[in-house]
């Protein structure tokens, strides 16, 4: 698989605008300048620079939004900075106040291999240590046990789409499930609900979350989907 060099710089950028606008919200440049400790008008000129790029669709004095793209990189970026986060703390042991910026410097030189395989030893986590939720890989799997099934890493491919959780959508969302996160045991517990890939999915309401559930409708049929399964139920957006 050959990896295409994207600058730290741009990673960086894409990445909070991800953190602040994961659904597709516009991030004001005042926002961004708060997050990077920037000055306004070096972000603004960065902001256009991504909008050529085809990264992000920017409104001036507004900010802004994410293209296909854009999130594409975002979410890589975001997951590799979240997975490191996780092995540091978990493995490495690493003092709490120094886990975020060891991440930062690691993130950007992480290979897709190196990601898969810390994915696969920490027995493919949902959640990074502050309790944000680690994007899909971008591998083409329906299952972290197809994942599991496919040796040689030169055979993976790329997923042409991008996935958001159940947990991470916004109000009136709809899609179709097209990722399932987890474990033997977690993806049974999702199928005997009636859930697997190629479902189509609709949340309707952010109040649906009640007592760490989320009601949607799979097919049809309203569910009560408990959050460390919507946490790895991933749809097409």
């Amino acid at each position: 698989m050959v990896e295409d060099k994207i600058s730290e710089n741009i990673e960086e950028y894409l990445e909070v605008l991800y953190r602040n606008g994961s659904n597709g919200e516009q991030v004001s440049t005042t926002q961004l300048s708060k997050d990077l400790g920037i000055a306004p008008g070096s972000v603004t000129q960065m902001l256009k620079k991504l909008e050529n790029l085809g990264y992000i669709v920017y409104t001036p004095y507004k900010g802004a939004t994410l293209t296909d793209e854009g999130m594409k990189i975002a979410q890589k970026i975001t997951r590799k900075h979240r997975i490191l986060e996780k092995f540091l703390t978990d493995i490495l042991k690493i003092k709490e106040e120094n886990v975020h910026d060891q991440a930062c410097e690691m993130e950007h030189t992480l290979s897709d291999e190196a990601e898969r395989a810390l994915c696969t030893m920490l027995q493919n986590p949902d959640l990074c240590p502050d309790n944000n939720i680690i994007p899909a890989c971008n591998f083409d799997f329906d299952s972290c046990q197809q994942c599991y099934s496919q040796k040689d890493f030169d055979q993976v491919i790329n997923r042409k789409f991008n996935l958001l959780s159940i947990s991470e959508l916004t109000s009136n969302a709809e899609g179709v499930v097209s990722f399932i996160r987890g474990s033997n045991e977690l993806l049974d517990d999702i199928a005997e609900l009636g859930i697997k890939v190629g479902c189509n999915l609709k949340y309707e309401y952010n109040d649906n979350r009640i007592s760490n559930h989320y009601l949607v409708t799979i097919d049809e049929n309203e569910l009560n989907i408990p959050i460390e399964m919507a946490n790895n139920i991933f749809i097409r957006i």
